[in-house]
């Protein structure tokens, strides 16, 4: 499950897919980041949800309440690599989302030198 580069661009005025970013909020502002990274910041129209609340919900109730979309909702789910982002995928597959993971992350999108960044 896995949502690729091109697609991506593509979609992102696309009001049918939310784009997730699971970093922490510092790396999301652009005030944190790695130095592997060629800017900071966040894809455009991204919306930020830390993994780690994610994580902590103790059920599909409470991730569906987090998340507030409705079941079914399609998500690009992304974090610095892609290992953050997978784990997300799962919790909200398991929700009943239809999530897909962008593996390059934010790493791949900050050296996209044509990319919008947030």
């Amino acid at each position: 499950m896995e949502i690729f580069h091109d697609e991506l661009v593509a979609r992102l005025d696309d009001p049918g897919l939310t784009v997730l970013d699971v970093r922490s909020a510092g790396e999301f502002s652009g005030e944190a980041g790695y130095a592997c990274d060629l800017r900071q910041g966040h894809i455009p129209g991204a919306r930020h949800l830390d993994i780690h609340e994610l994580a902590a919900c103790p059920g599909q109730e409470a991730v569906r309440e987090l998340v507030a979309l409705p079941v079914g909702a399609e998500i690009a789910a992304y974090c610095h690599s892609g290992s953050r982002s997978a784990w997300a995928v799962e919790i909200l597959v398991d929700a009943g989302y239809h999530a897909r993971n962008y593996a390059g992350s934010w790493h791949a999108w900050s050296h996209l030198v044509a990319a919008p960044s947030g």
